[in-house]
């Protein structure tokens, strides 16, 4: 398993709420358009690949960013708020 962040700017409040559900199912929504994924790179270009049919491309983005082991250890978060590394349990 990897970690990657992923994060969105969906301009459709439709368009978001059904892009925020979607990766719900598969990692922790650590901001209000930032999800950090534990899952395996084969998952990860599916869900990918669905976010991209989700998205209009003219207005909307997704960025997804690989985060090591060494990159989670600096992490840093001021106010409320979970680190991935905190978590003791999979969502599966």
């Amino acid at each position: 398993m990897m970690v990657f962040l992923i994060a969105y700017d969906i301009t459709s409040n439709r368009r978001r709420t059904r892009l925020h559900t979607y990766l719900k199912e598969f990692g922790l929504n650590t901001q209000k358009s930032v999800f950090e994924c534990d899952i395996e790179p084969d998952l990860l270009r599916q869900v990918l690949a669905s976010a991209a049919m989700v998205i209009d491309r003219s207005t909307d983005s997704v960025r997804c960013y690989r985060l090591c082991s060494h990159c989670l250890k600096r992490v840093v978060v001021s106010g409320v708020g979970l680190k991935i590394a905190e978590l003791d349990y999979m969502v599966i």
